[in-house]
């Protein structure tokens, strides 16, 4: 329901807002649902906690968010070598291209996505509350999103991104519109989250049970004098679902947070299929020296020259150094004999140490992806680039190689 006519008398900043009251064991669950590109809904929030009085302040952020709002150049600190080395290349870029989004929403809104979260923790700070992050880490939702759909999807879905961010006209104020009724990375995603129920789960779904275990996971660890009211503040599109689990919602909450929480893992098959194709090379480079030594070491070179030659390429293309160039050669035709990091990480980490990021790559880092010629000037997009296609120049080279040297040996 939302707030009653008395109380948008008393507050016109409230006038018209969603709000529900939900009441759990023995808690007084003051939910009010956000747009997240809206003065009204920051002016709502800053309303709600003048005017009532709250235990607890929750909000829909996960910690890396959260700590992304209260200190935003903490990315700066962000250690590439690290981040290649620990595979999570993909993690970071994908958090790029949603950056993009917000920007653009930001400049043609004039509001920052999710200023009302961030008043929501300001306020509960200055009032000395508690504040619970109730909102599932965003990269564990991303990975989710990315697993709940299938192969052919997911060209779908990185192209949707790709596209995002290079994208030049103006978000329909529609589209802007929307934002007031459902989620950040669903409105991000929309176009395959509205077609497709396993991705829409991830984004939404199981986001909606998730904040509902930790609200009242977060209750369960305080007195009940401690925490009898709570302010929710989430997006208007979480409310409905959240709202209702919070009233039915049994069974032990953190066993659930637990379960949601966990990183899906990556399908066997891709990494079977691999092996296999390069088993099945390396048997035919075997069969070729068998037959031929001549033979043989023609395939050798063949392999040799693939691999390396189109992870070169992809260095190449990526506006890499000419060691990262040579990086990908050599570690590309290596790779069944070198497990660990990718051929792409190995070039990645040598452009990262030659041309080592400044402060004014990681400053201008989100308007320079914002145009795609920003990808080869900025040192930090530039090597995530480089990551990306000299990985898929690898996979190009090791199945290119493999058809040729079939082809000679028929």
């Amino acid at each position: 329901m939302s707030v009653s006519e008395t109380d948008s008398a008393l507050l016109p900043a409230l006038q018209g807002q969603p709000i529900e009251r939900v009441q759990r064991d023995g808690v007084e669950y003051v939910v009010l649902g956000t747009a997240h590109v809206s003065r009204v809904s920051v002016d709502a929030v800053d309303a709600l906690l003048a005017h009532e009085h709250f235990d607890a302040v929750a909000v829909e952020l996960c910690d890396s968010r959260a700590q992304g709002m209260r200190d935003p150049e903490a990315f700066k600190q962000m250690d590439l070598f690290k981040v290649i080395r620990d595979g999570k290349a993909g993690m970071v870029a994908a958090s790029l291209v949603l950056s993009t989004f917000q920007k653009r929403l930001a400049d043609q809104s004039g509001i920052q996505p999710g200023a009302e979260m961030k008043a929501a923790m300001d306020g509960a700070e200055q009032r000395g509350l508690p504040v619970w992050l109730i909102d599932r880490e965003v990269g564990t939702t991303l990975k989710r999103a990315w697993h709940s759909v299938g192969f052919w999807q997911r060209f779908g879905l990185l192209g949707g991104m790709l596209a995002s961010v290079f994208e030049r006209d103006a978000i329909e104020q529609s589209d802007i519109e929307k934002l007031k009724e459902s989620d950040l990375l669903e409105s991000a995603f929309s176009e395959f989250a509205s077609g497709s129920k396993p991705l829409y789960e991830s984004l939404i779904g199981e986001r909606d049970t998730f904040m509902a275990a930790r609200l009242r996971e977060e209750a369960s660890k305080r007195t009940p004098l401690e925490n009898r009211r709570v302010l929710v503040v989430i997006g208007a599109g979480h409310l409905k679902g959240l709202c209702e689990l919070l009233r039915t919602q049994q069974g032990n909450p953190a066993i659930a947070v637990a379960e949601l929480a966990k990183t899906p893992p990556k399908a066997r098959w891709p990494k079977y299929l691999a092996v296999a194709l390069v088993l099945l090379v390396f048997a035919a480079i075997a069969y070729a020296f068998h037959r031929n030594t001549a033979l043989g070491a023609h395939a050798l070179l063949s392999w040799v020259l693939f691999t390396g030659g189109f992870a070169a390429l992809g260095a190449l293309v990526a506006g890499g150094h000419p060691l990262s160039i040579v990086a990908a050669f050599i570690a590309a035709p290596i790779k069944p004999f070198r497990p660990g990091i990718p051929a792409g990480g190995i070039s990645a980490m040598a452009e990262a140490w030659v041309r080592r990021p400044r402060v004014v790559d990681f400053d201008t880092l989100r308007d320079d992806i914002v145009h795609w010629s920003g990808w080869w000037k900025n040192r930090v997009a530039r090597t995530l680039l480089n990551f990306f296609l000299v990985s898929l120049g690898t996979i190009v080279g090791e199945y290119s190689a493999g058809i040729h040297i079939f082809k000679s040996l028929v």
